[in-house]
Parts: C-alpha cells; sequence; structure tokens
C-alpha cells in the first residue's frame, strides 16, 4: 500500500508540499530491486518548520487531562486496526518482508505496542504524594524521534503512542529507505483527531533531518533506534543542548546452550530466531555457545534448521525469508561472510552469493559458522543478516566470559535447566535476557547496556522515558 500522501510531509495538521530545497528519493522493493514510489528528503528549512510546530502545540496539549490522551491513543489504535492490512502490505513493499510476517509480525508488534502503552498509561503513576511532597510525571517537551527500517511499526509505535499519553509533542523522521508505512501512521494520526502539531512527519536523511532534529533547541528530548555509529553522532549533535537523549542501538547477543539444554529443541529455535525478519534484527541471538563436546552435534542440527529456512517471493506461502534491506547492506554482509571463510571459521552451510534459483533481489544465503572464537570479527561486529556464528566452551564460566566479551549489551539468552539458566542470566551484561525461550513479552523494558544504547522502551518504561519528574515541595497532604 503507497500513501497518496508519499512525495508530502505531514506537519501541523496538514499535509503539505516540501520547501524548494527538498530532493527526491526513489524506494526500492529490496525483493526485486524495483521502484516503487518515490520520496521527499527534507531539508534543515522543512526539519524546522515541523519542529517549531510542534513547540507552538506543546503548551496546550501538555495541559490535556491523562485521561484524554489515553483517549486520543484508544483512537489511533482503532485507526490502525482498521487500516492493519495496509501496513502490512507496505511493510511487505518496502521491506521486501514475506506476506505472513508483515502481516503477523511487523504489523502486529506496531498494534500490541499500541495496546501496551494505552494499558500501561492507565496504571502509571502519573501523580503521588511523598510526605507533604507531591511528585508529578509531567511530559518533556517536543520530541524528535528517528526510527529505523527494519521494524517499522514496531519502533514507531513504541515512540510515538508513549509520547502522546506522556503529553509531548513530537517530529517523527522515519528511515528513508522504508517509509511507506510511516506515511500511513501519519495518516491515522490525523484520523484519530490528534491535535495540529502534536504529531508531524518529515522524511529525510539522518545527516540532514536527523541531525537537525538531535541538534535544535527547541527539541527537549531526541529518541533514536538504529546502528551505534549512528547513535554516537546523534548523542553528538544533541550535547550543546543537553537534550535528553534515548537510544537503542546495535547487538551481538549471546545464546548460551547449557549443558543440560535439549540440544535439538535449543538449536533449531536457535537458527531461527538468528534468521527471523532475513537476520535483520538488533537483538537477534547471533552468537550461540554450545558445549565444545556437542558442537559437531550442533553444527548438525544449525545446518538442517538453516537448510529448512526458504528465501524468496515474499508472496509465496513457501517463503519463510525475505532479501536484505539494501545493495549495500547485502555488500556488508556479503564481506563478512567471507571474512569468516578468511579467518578460518568452519562454513557449515549458506556461503558468499544469492541463494540457488534466485537472480535479483538482495537475499542472502542463510549461512552458519562453526569452530568460531570471539576474537574473529563474524563474532565481533553486528552482521545484520541471516549469519550465525556457533562458538564451542568448555565450561559455563567460559561462556560466560565470551558472552559478556563484546561492546554491545542489548540482548541475550539462555537455554537450559530453568534453576541454572537463571543463575546464568543473572551474570550476563545486557539489558533483557530470555530464558528458555518465552514469548514476547511487551510490557518487559527493552534497551541496551554498554554501546547498545540507553533508556528504556515498552508499556510503561517507555512512558517513563518521556517524563520529565516535578517535585512540589510543600504540597501539604493529598
Amino acid at each position: 500500500m503507497i500513501s497518496q500522501h508519499v512525495s508530502e510531509f505531514y506537519i501541523n495538521g496538514e499535509w503539505v508540499t516540501p520547501s524548494s530545497s527538498a530532493t527526491k528519493m526513489g524506494v526500492e522493493n529490496p525483493a526485486t530491486e524495483e521502484i516503487v514510489a518515490e520520496i521527499a528528503l527534507g531539508s534543515i528549512a522543512d526539519a524546522d518548520w515541523a519542529i517549531m510546530a510542534a513547540r507552538a502545540a506543546f503548551p496546550a496539549y501538555s495541559l490535556w487531562p491523562v485521561a484524554e490522551r489515553i483517549a486520543l491513543v484508544e483512537r489511533l489504535l482503532t485507526a490502525y486496526n482498521a487500516r492493519y492490512e495496509e501496513f502490512a502490505e507496505a511493510m511487505s513493499l518496502e521491506m521486501g518482508a514475506p506476506t505472513e510476517w508483515a502481516r503477523g509480525a511487523q504489523a502486529w508488534a506496531g498494534q500490541v505496542h499500541i495496546e501496551s502503552t494505552i494499558k500501561a498509561a492507565k496504571d502509571f503513576r502519573w501523580e503521588y504524594s511523598r510526605g507533604s511532597t507531591r511528585i508529578l510525571h509531567e511530559g518533556i517537551g517536543v520530541c524528535g524521534l528517528i526510527t529505523p527500517w527494519n521494524w517499522p511499526m514496531n519502533q514507531i509505535a513504541c515512540k510515538v503512542a508513549p509520547a502522546l499519553v506522556a503529553g509531548c509533542t513530537m517530529v517523527l523522521k522515519p528511515s528513508e529507505i522504508a517509509p511507506l508505512s510511516g506515511l500511513l501512521f501519519a495518516e491515522i494520526c490525523h484520523e484519530a483527531g490528534v491535535p495540529a502539531g502534536v504529531f508531524n512527519l518529515v522524511n529525510g536523511t539522518g545527516p540532514v533531518v536527523g541531525a537537525r532534529l538531535a541538534s535544535h533547541p527547541e527539541v527537549d528530548m531526541v529518541s533514536f533506534t538504529g546502528s551505534t555509529r549512528a547513535g554516537i553522532q546523534v548523542a553528538t549533535n544533541a550535547a550543546p543542548t543537553v537534550k535528553r537523549v534515548a537510544q537503542e542501538l546495535g547487538g551481538k547477543s549471546a545464546n548460551i546452550i547449557l549443558p543440560g539444554a535439549d540440544l535439538q529443541l535449543a538449536v533449531t529455535s536457535g537458527v531461527e530466531g538468528c534468521f527471523g525478519n532475513s537476520g535483520q534484527s538488533c537483538d537477534a541471538p547471533t552468537r550461540m555457545f554450545v558445549p565444545r563436546d556437542r558442537q559437531e552435534e550442533a553444527l548438525a542440527i544449525a545446518r538442517e534448521a538453516a537448510e529448512a529456512t526458504v528465501p524468496g517471493d515474499p508472496k509465496d506461502p513457501a517463503t519463510t525469508n525475505g532479501p536484505v534491506i539494501s545493495k549495500a547492506q547485502f555488500d556488508k554482509i556479503q564481506g563478512l561472510i567471507q571474512k569468516g571463510i578468511d579467518e578460518g571459521a568452519t562454513l557449515v552451510t549458506g556461503g558468499t552469493g544469492r541463494p540457488q534459483g534466485l537472480n535479483r533481489g538482495w537475499f542472502v544465503r542463510p549461512t552458519v559458522f562453526g569452530d568460531v572464537t570471539n576474537a574473529m570479527t563474524i563474532a565481533r561486529e553486528e552482521i545484520f543478516g541471516p549469519v550465525l556464528a556457533i562458538l564451542p566452551y568448555d565450561t559455563v564460566d567460559e561462556a560466560v566470559e565470551m558472552a559478556n566479551d563484546t561492546v554491545y549489551g542489548l540482548a541475550a539468552y539462555v537455554q537450559g535447566p530453568l534453576e541454572e539458566a537463571r543463575a546464568v542470566g543473572r551474570r550476563l551484561r545486557a539489558g533483557q535476557v530470555s530464558l528458555n525461550g518465552p514469548d514476547w513479552d511487551t510490557f518487559a523494558p527493552f534497551g541496551g547496556y554498554k554501546q547498545s544504547g540507553n533508556g528504556r522502551e515498552y508499556a510503561d518504561w517507555g512512558i517513563a522515558d518521556f517524563c520529565e519528574v516535578k517535585a512540589l515541595v510543600g504540597y501539604g497532604e493529598a
């Protein structure tokens, strides 16, 4: 689904023509390499226009009662649900995602995060007394929201919904690589009756629009999801104005399979978790640690699971994996696969080039490496494609030490007897640790240690990130 407003921006409650300095960019379907739409790329002037609209709207909107802000997000959810299939179609088109994955994972993620935010907002402790002091949680102000291409609706919903219930106004810059679903989101904001200036959307590049959102003195907070490299630049741009910076960045997540785990189940689910969304998830379990004396068995299981993956036409019901997002990403992944081969890792399955039978589209062969050491490039760098590194260990202590030996700390996984998994989970330096393959918990805080970022998203954790805390001292008893 392509928005009728594809070449426009949404500013101050209206679809507007970009400034004369805006440029154009084609949007590619990475499954076909065909240009499916052309968007406008905003200029600094366009970003300023949207920021000042958000600034003008903040005083009135921030005073809306919480119940009315929640009711607004409930209307947003109704509008989202009414156009659910359009969101799925848009993400399949802009990402090349298989139709069922776009519907059941990508579109669902936006829906469930709006639902979770609504429930959390109703339970949130917006104000309370501590002795004679009254503690208030208030919207921080104007927010710049910069979202990625790999989970478009997940990240837009995780930022916009809590910002709205907190009483913030905002400017959203979706990824210019996958902007179609973001334009639809602006349409449902309008349909839901979001007041003029409260939500604004400007498409553009990170170095222009993103940098302006991060540096502008009238922006009180910037919430960014993307690579660690880009996150450093966002923080650098934000520093002179001392605004709040919330970041969800890269990852190289460890998956420790304990000696007592069901190896068949653990390895198979680990491969599937790594390869989901074509490997384009920041929390993907890309480093699998297995007992050394069972590595050969683990490699055989991983090979079977990887070769059951079916890359191909997103519209084909048999397809499980779409392409990666772009030629640039494809080329990067090819180079890292070759690096794994050159550095001496055992290529279990996959390798460089496209999968057999696919001669167009940015499809990557599902790839598994064994005999990986923690010093190898494929164990250190975020690949962001369907590439799994399997590292053998001799003791659980050694596995934990290697798992923590990374600049990242977004997520980690442990599989095995529950008590032992709990103990290992406590030792891992990561913001979210999953034990034995639980369901996705949209009320659990999500965010990273170390160079994986700061702040936490999801439900009440996300709401708190968009709030300032005020103390009315001498308020008296409530």
